[in-house]
Order: structure tokens, then sequence, then C-alpha cells
């Protein structure tokens, strides 16, 4: 069985959902994951901000004005009176309920019920158009096999035997349409996964059924080498290693979530980033096979701030280390990258809510010297040590560019570099032209 997640924009108009239709029918059964349509989760949100100001006027004309959008799907999707009733009392029911909770002390519970809505509805519309074409699809509601624990993390033995009972119900249908996004918490109450949203449902749904590829559907060709935002000449990379693609995707490569294909890379489910808008190309696949010796692709995350804690006391001292990132670990901010030497440390960080006292602790220990307005740069692929001669094209390509900080052998698969902001465009180009699009690449195969 496979697994197809469609996001927002794939099933953001009347005409997308039929092109998504068309791609999910015919072949051996499927389940398909979908997130809310594109818009709808920003609106919920600001229904929810009038809410909790106690503006009850405010978030009913806004969420009139969504309902209207809803409404106006109906005869574009629909082709008989009896469907569009369906779909229409499908639509009423779901906003009677957002309205109920206009009543109401409105808390973040109330919240995460009326954000899931979004996805409630996508899928139900969807289920009714393929059931008004002929198609044998049966809605698998994520809220009855979906759960996290205490510490939000997904429950795996959970939703393997609950939703197997589901599939059960039903051997012979052609489709299963879930809700991306959503699910239940230890406590029963309606919550969502937060990290990687719908990728992380497809993810968890392939482990649970041993699914034989996640696809992941996005309105983009697959992962790119570079960010074609930024520069020229930039190609998809078609094979990734699973870590490569949680390095990109944690560096800023916004296709996908760095967290999100863990389940997948656990139960070894080779997952393929596809193009809704060219469904013919093959897009990029993610598996656990390396392709050896070769620089796959650039990334780069900004809002970077670098502290540098250089001390006397570090020198042949014990323990130095362990004081600095329980630092961090004390005012939960995560570091990012990480350079040591005899005499100091330097990490960066990109969450500065807590600055101001991890630089007042950090003092306890040595001089701390901070610089914003950064940016790393990842460059990915396999990066073995023994693989001569990568750093120093890596480093070359940047010989006009200032480097902060250089990070390497934490992992085999990245390089990280941390230069200011306003060089990133500069970096990011210099590393394609010599990485991807010279001549030595080229010939090379990198």
């Amino acid at each position: 069985m496979k697994i197809l997640k469609f996001g927002g924009t794939s099933v953001g108009s009347a005409q997308r959902m039929k092109e998504v239709a068309r791609l999910i029918c015919g072949g051996a059964p499927k389940i398909v994951v979908l997130s809310a349509m594109s818009g709808t989760t920003n609106t919920l949100v600001e229904i929810s901000d009038y809410l909790y100001r106690k503006n009850p006027d405010g978030a009913s004309e806004v969420a009139g004005k969504l309902l209207l959008k809803y409404l106006d799907l109906l005869d574009e999707l629909y082709r008989t009176e009896e469907y569009r009733q369906l779909a229409r009392k499908l639509i009423s029911d779901r906003f009677d309920y957002i309205r109920s909770f206009m009543k109401h002390l409105f808390t973040v519970f109330e919240e995460k019920i009326i954000l899931a809505q979004g996805e409630l509805l996508s899928t139900g519309l969807m289920n009714l158009y393929l059931q008004e074409t002929g198609v044998r699809s049966v809605l698998l509601p994520a809220l009855e096999f979906m759960r996290i624990d205490k510490n939000a993390e997904p429950e795996p033995s959970f939703i393997r035997e609950k939703l197997t009972a589901l599939l059960e119900k039903h051997p012979d249908a052609e489709l299963y349409i879930t809700q991306g996004f959503i699910c239940r918490n230890a406590y029963n109450a309606v919550d969502n996964l937060q990290r990687g949203g719908s990728d992380y449902t497809a993810s968890l749904v392939g482990a649970a059924v041993h699914a034989d590829e996640i696809q992941i559907w996005t309105d983009i060709d697959g992962m790119h080498n570079n960010d074609p935002r930024y520069v020229t000449q930039t190609l998809p990379v078609r094979q990734l290693h699973f870590d490569e693609a949680a390095e990109l995707a944690y560096f800023g490569a916004k296709i996908l979530h760095p967290t999100c294909i863990l389940p997948a890379k656990l139960s070894n489910i080779p997952v393929r980033l596809l193009n809704t808008m060219q469904p013919e190309s093959i897009g990029t696949t993610i598996s656990n096979e390396t392709e050896k010796g070769k620089i796959k692709a650039v990334a780069a995350k900004d809002n970077i701030t670098s502290i540098k804690i250089k001390s006397g006391r570090m020198l042949l001292a014990t323990g130095f280390l362990r004081k600095v990132f329980e630092i961090f670990e004390n005012h939960g901010t995560p570091i990012d990258v990480v350079a040591t030497s005899e005499v100091g440390v330097s990490v960066t960080i990109d969450n500065c809510k807590h600055l101001d006292e991890i630089v007042n602790d950090l003092k306890k220990y040595g001089t701390v010297t901070v610089d914003r307005e950064l940016t790393i740069i990842c460059v990915v692929g396999d990066l073995e040590w023994d693989n001569v001669g990568f750093e120093s094209r890596i480093v070359y390509a940047l010989k006009d560019i200032p480097v902060r900080m250089i990070s390497y052998g934490g992992s085999n698969y990245n390089v990280s570099l941390l230069v200011r902001a306003s060089d990133k465009q500069k970096a990011l180009q210099a590393l394609s032209d010599r990485l991807f699009n010279s001549p030595e690449s080229l010939t090379a195969g990198h």
C-alpha cells in the first residue's frame, strides 16, 4: 500500500481537488492524507485570536467570509444536487460547531478544536467528490487513531492498532481518506502534531501499515540543490539519504520538516517528493541509500545569533562544556552549531527569547561575545572524512566571503559555515557555481 499526502495548495480550489482525485484514483488501494485547503488554517487562527480577545462579532465576521468561500466550491466541485446538498450540510455543520465556541470561555483547548476543522472540511468534501464519481472511498477519522502521549510524542503501537482495525472494517475500499496534522492527546482532547503537520501524519501512517512508499505531493518539483529564490541554475535532487534530507530540512529547505521522516527512516520506507502541478516529474526520492562521494545540495538558515565564550579556565579543565551547555538547557534554547578550542567555545542559536539571561549566566565562566544577523550555510552530501578534497572545494568557493565559524565532523552528511546575513546570497551562489556548475563538479559527478 502507498501513502499519498497532499498539502493545502494541492486542495486549494475545486479544480485542484479534481486534479488530486485524478492522481489518486486507479491502481492498488491507497491511504490519502490531506491538509486543510490553503488559507483555511490561517483564517481559523484569526477566528481564535478574536475569541481570545472576547470579540465574538469579529470572529463571526471572519467565519462568515470563510463559509462563503467553501459554499462557492459546491457548484464547481459537484455535478449532482444530491451531493451538493450533502456537502452543504457538511460545511454548515462544521461552521455551526465553530460558532458554538463564540458563546463560552475560550482557551487553548477550544482553539485546537477550531484548528482541526480545516482538515475535517477538506477530507469530507474530497470523500464526497470521490463517491459521486463512483470511487469506493472511505473516510478514516484521524481523531480515532492518531494519538500523542504526555510528551507530545506519537504513540506508534496505539496508531497501528486503531488504524489496522479501521482498515479491516472496509476491506473493499479503493481509497482511504484521512486528515493530516490533527490528533488526540493523552487526555483524549483534540490536539495536533505540530512538527511537520500533515507530512508527519503521512510518515506515521506509512510506518503503521508498513507501506511500500510514502508520497509527499506539493507545488514544488522535489528538493533543489540550492534555493532558487536566491540562486540561478538550480536543479532538483533526484535521490537523498534520510539523513541528508533531514539536514537540508533543518537548515532551511522548507519543502519537508526535519522530524517528519523519522518514522519512515526507522521503517525503511522510501519517501518521494512529487509536484501536483507536474505529476509526470520524477521528483526526489528519500531512502536509506547513499550515493557515494557526492555533494547533493546547499541550504541556508537565517536569523542566527552566535555566542562565543572565552575563558582561561577552560584550558585543561573538565566540566567546562557541561556547565556551558546546561545554561542553554535551563533556558530551553537549542543550539544549532558548535565549535571549540582550548580556551573557548562558540555556539549558534536561532531563538533569542532568553538571550539576555543566557549571556548573564555565561559571564560567570568567561568573556562573552554576541554576534547577530548571521546565516548558517549548510552543505550536504556524502561527506565521510576519507572522501578527500570536498573540504577544499567548499572553502575555496567562499574565498572572498568572511566565514565566522565552520563545523564539520558531527555528521557524515553536513558541513556548516556561519556567515553574515548580508553575504548569504553571494555565498549560496558561490557554492553552487563551485560545487554544481563548474567543469570540475560536472566531471566529478557532483
